[in-house]
């Protein structure tokens, strides 16, 4: 069942990614890779939200769970093409360009990462305390 839960969410994780590209092209019209920034950056925010927040709670199936954070979230941030698109623009002597590009995808993915984490754990807080729980 994993598998199924993993290919329903792989597919809609790439198809999600493929319009994210899409709408990113419109947007800058640079030489730049935005819509795999965005796509990386916005997925490491959902996954570090996602696994704070609904793995801990347990209130979803391991089948969803897997389905969502392996599958459509994996599938949506690509970490294969941040890392052709960053060889290609050296290759083609855009090394700032490139280097902005890899540091804003490294750092901001951690910092997303944290933030998505931090949002879930501050969010969580007040209402446990409203709740007599902490």
């Amino acid at each position: 069942m994993n598998f199924i839960a993993v290919g329903v969410g792989g597919a809609i994780g790439s198809l999600l990614r493929f319009l994210v590209g899409i709408g990113s092209n419109h947007l800058w019209n640079v030489h730049f890779p935005l819509g795999t920034l965005i796509a990386n950056l916005l997925g490491c925010f959902i996954l570090g939200w996602f696994t704070s927040s609904y793995i801990k709670m347990k209130k979803l199936h391991p089948h969803i769970l897997t389905g969502v954070g392996t599958g459509m979230i994996g599938s949506f941030t690509t970490f294969s093409t941040f890392s052709v698109e960053s060889v290609q623009l050296m290759q083609e002597n855009h090394y700032g360009t490139a280097y902005a590009y890899i540091m804003l995808s490294m750092i901001g993915g951690l910092f997303m990462s944290w933030l998505g984490y931090k949002l879930e754990t501050t969010i969580k807080k007040p209402a446990a305390a409203e709740r007599g729980d902490l």
